[in-house]
């Protein structure tokens, strides 16, 4: 289609990467136009269809985010911090959508991403799926509704080759139960239990990371009290469910002021001031 939006994916070897390319060329709201990986990397100069063991898809994969970013609508991005903000760079040069789905950012890194705000689009999240973003504010309310004598644990399950923990989706559930109590999350996180650890500390927000075989993730939210438990639970079977909102993410972004903006506002759950 010739109104197709034209969208560039980093990490094109990758799971998500690879994922994010095979919804799209499957999708005729959206024409691939480049296909980014790291320097070095052995996919680079191949026709991306072609690496992934298909059909010629015409799109040859890149170390040049510059040249990628400057013939597109939209760039895809779940790689790693470092790179992020290099391509956001490359975005607010080029002046067009970011959709950034990379977790284990520091608060450095988000800064940085900043700064590039005023020239492109910038739809970031930890997890882009339309059901973790519904128990993203689920917690925020039931956390709200709730005082200390109930204990907040969140608990997430992902794949042996995930790098960060707690999950940056992990993350987003703790600040949503945090800004549901009206505190801040820095000042009560639990992160840690090791040894004699002592009584857990009334108020905090515990985290807890399991790592193992190819879970997609799994995420609970535990409000525990003396005599009852209340859990609210979002399982990942197929990491297609983050692809497709990264994509439904990159045709919201389309047209769009420059900004900061995340998935909530992507799906109308943003609440108002």
């Amino acid at each position: 289609m010739s109104d197709s939006m034209r969208i560039a994916i980093t990490g094109a070897s990758g799971r998500m990467g690879q994922t994010l390319i095979s919804l799209a060329a499957a999708d005729d709201r959206f024409k691939l136009t480049g296909a980014i990986e790291r320097a070095g990397h052995d996919w680079i100069g191949r026709d991306v269809g072609e690496a992934m063991g298909g059909a010629a898809s015409g799109v040859i994969v890149t170390d040049d985010a510059d040249a990628a970013l400057s013939e597109t609508d939209a760039v895809i991005d779940f790689t790693a911090p470092a790179a992020t903000v290099q391509f956001a760079d490359a975005a607010a040069k080029a002046g067009i959508v970011h959709v950034i789905g990379t977790t284990g950012m520091t608060e450095g890194d988000i800064g940085l991403l900043a700064r590039f705000a005023d020239r492109a689009t910038i739809i970031r999240a930890g997890n882009m799926s339309l059901g973790v973003n519904l128990l993203v504010q689920l917690t925020k309310r039931v956390a709200a509704s709730l005082d200390d004598d109930y204990d907040i644990e969140v608990i997430e399950a992902h794949h042996n080759k995930k790098v960060d923990a707690p999950s940056g989706t992990a993350l987003m559930l703790g600040e949503a139960a945090a800004e549901g109590r009206g505190v801040s999350l820095k000042e009560v996180s639990d992160r840690g239990r090791d040894g004699i650890t002592g009584a857990r500390k009334r108020g905090d927000i515990g985290f807890t990371a399991i790592r193992g075989g190819d879970i997609i993730g799994e995420h609970d939210v535990m409000f525990a009290a003396a005599g009852e438990r209340i859990i609210l639970r979002h399982v990942a079977s197929d990491r297609s469910v983050f692809a497709r909102g990264a994509l439904k993410a990159a045709l919201w972004g389309k047209g769009r002021s420059p900004g900061e903006y995340d998935m909530l506002d992507v799906l109308g759950l943003a609440e108002s001031d």
